[in-house]
């Protein structure tokens, strides 16, 4: 079981605010916050956190990441993609119905990171 992922960001604010749309199309809201990360989620849920790197490196997108946030039905996984895209996202594929049992809906945040928000039916 994950109880959370870090997704690295240059700049802090401009990804809360990406974040902050997002989420919140999922019913998220912010949680913990340190100087260089932000959390979002709720007590006992896995959370997602953005942060600049510990190193003071550049944040860099990983070939072949993808990070996958559950979403409770088909219309907020439509309403957290459109949110993605009004704050800035780039699309890299529509909500849609990508097999059985799979609703999903793709894009990359203001670093380039590439998330899924999905619904499983369940």
């Amino acid at each position: 079981m994950i109880g959370y992922v870090t997704i690295g960001t240059n700049d802090l604010d401009r990804a809360r605010g990406f974040y902050d749309a997002v989420m919140a199309a999922l019913g998220g809201k912010r949680t913990m916050a340190f100087e260089r990360m932000q959390f979002y989620g709720g007590v006992g849920n896995a959370m997602l956190a953005i942060n600049t790197p510990y190193d003071g490196e550049p944040a860099t997108v990983g070939n072949g990441s993808m990070f996958g946030i559950p979403a409770a039905s088909k219309p907020d996984v439509d309403k957290a993609h459109a949110a993605a895209l009004a704050a800035g996202g780039k699309d890299e594929g529509a909500p849609g119905q990508r097999m059985d049992g799979f609703y999903g809906a793709y894009f990359r945040d203001l670093d380039g990171n590439k998330l899924c928000v999905f619904n499983t039916g369940r």
